[in-house]
Formats: C-alpha cells, structure tokens, sequence
C-alpha cells in the first residue's frame, strides 16, 4: 500500500481536525519501537490537542508501538474522572501520569515516556546527573529534572508527584524508573527523546571504561546546550525524515 493509495481511507479520519496530530503521534511510536526504546506493549505517548491542553491523545491500552495506527489513538479528557470505567479505558498508569501532567502542565503539549536501555541505567544509578562530556551530553545541561523519590508504579499520588518534580524543565529523569520527554510538538519531543538515549547511551559507555571524564567548564556546556536550543529547525528535518521512511515502508501507521 502506497501513501497514494491512502486517499481511499475512511471518510471520518480524513476529515478529523485532529488528523495531522494523530499521524505525527503514530509516527513517533511506529519509529520508537525500531529503534528499540519501547518496552513490550507498556510506556505510553500522549499530544494535547485543546489550548487549555487537557484533551489529548494517548496509545490505547495493549497495542503494541510498532502496529499503532493514527485511527487509534484514543482522545481523552483529563478532568473526566470516568475515563477508566468506559469500555476503550487507557492504560491504567497512562491516565494517572498523562491525564495528570496534562491537567497542570499545559505547556507541555507533547509527553513522551519509556524505558529505553540506556536511560534507564542511568536511572538506576544513584547520581543521575549527565555530565557534559560530548556535544550530546552537554544538550541537555541544566535542563534536566531528576526524581529520587520513586514511590512504584505512577498511579496516584505517584503520578502527582512527578509532575511536581517536572516543574519547568522539560525532561523528567524518573530514578529507578525511565524518562518523560515533554516539548511543544512531536518533532520536537521525539528529537530530545532520541538525542537523550544516545547521550545516555555515550555517557553509561564511558562510565563502563572506568577511566576519568573529559567534562565540559559549566560555561562550554552552557554554551552548546544554548546552541542547541537555537539551533534553526533541528527537530523538523529529523522528524520529516522519519515519516518518509515510513510512508514508503509502512504507510497504514497514517490510517
């Protein structure tokens, strides 16, 4: 099936206000589980699509991230407290967590959480911090909330707490647990996903060495996170990239 032959797809999607939003989300989790940073059917995605942002659109419970379809994402309502008793309820922790973050966070349009391998190791060391060693590292430099406090499963209480502790930062480093990644967009979201793993990834392969850090001055690292902020459209390009591989290659995540 070709992205041509999509315009055969049903009328009611096609005509969704919300069908760009549901396509850029079904995109983000089709290409998360290539890359391996999903975990079985768990972790979840979520896009406010109100301004206030307290509508918004979640990963119905138990599918897998590499068949999600933009028909299937579920739009939710975080002041409905009936959302779990109807019969296409969510994930129980993605309500808590989403539902609640999107309550009281309206800046943060797109939510992004896993436990991809090389965040999560980092998660479960007793200094979470990221020292800035490379260009990767150093994006993330002062810009990263971390929790100490996990208290189990994000139901709750739980899921109040880490919003809290999420503040005004945009990347939640959840110790002995995973991370949130929230931005404005998708793109923009899915890039500082992708880019936090491999920092991740760069940072626990050097600790592995046993040797000495190379880390940045607090003023190089200062710099270059700044120089990745103003970086002039980073996150579209890759995120544009992504869904032409996909349109040619698996074109139902649009349906």
């Amino acid at each position: 099936m070709s992205v041509s032959s999509l315009k055969n797809r049903p009328n009611e999607l096609e005509s969704d206000p919300l069908y760009q939003q549901r396509v850029d989300l079904a995109a983000a989790f089709r290409w998360t589980a290539r890359l391996g940073m999903h975990e079985s059917v768990a972790n979840h995605f979520s896009l406010a699509v109100s301004d206030d942002g307290t509508t918004f659109l979640v990963n119905p419970s138990g599918r897998h991230f590499s068949r999600i379809r933009a028909s299937e994402l579920l739009l939710l309502d975080a002041n409905d407290d009936t959302t779990m008793d109807q019969p296409n309820a969510p994930d129980r922790t993605a309500w808590a967590i989403h539902g609640a973050m999107h309550r009281k966070l309206p800046q943060a349009r797109c939510l992004l959480h896993v436990h991809p391998k090389y965040v999560t190791a980092l998660a479960g060391l007793k200094d979470s911090s990221m020292p800035p060693i490379d260009q990767n590292t150093a994006r993330f430099y002062g810009r990263v909330a971390i929790d100490d406090g996990y208290g189990g499963m994000g139901l709750g209480q739980e899921a109040e707490r880490l919003t809290s502790t999420l503040g005004n930062k945009s990347i939640l480093l959840m110790g002995n647990h995973g991370v949130m990644v929230t931005a404005n967009s998708v793109a923009q979201a899915f890039d500082e996903l992708y880019y936090y793993e491999r920092a991740c990834e760069t940072l626990i392969t050097a600790l592995s060495s046993g040797r000495e850090l190379r880390i940045m001055s607090p003023e190089i690292a200062s710099l270059t996170a700044q120089q990745w902020i103003d970086y002039p459209k980073g996150a579209e390009p890759h995120f544009d990239a992504i869904k032409e591989i996909l349109d040619a290659e698996e074109p139902e995540y649009r349906t």
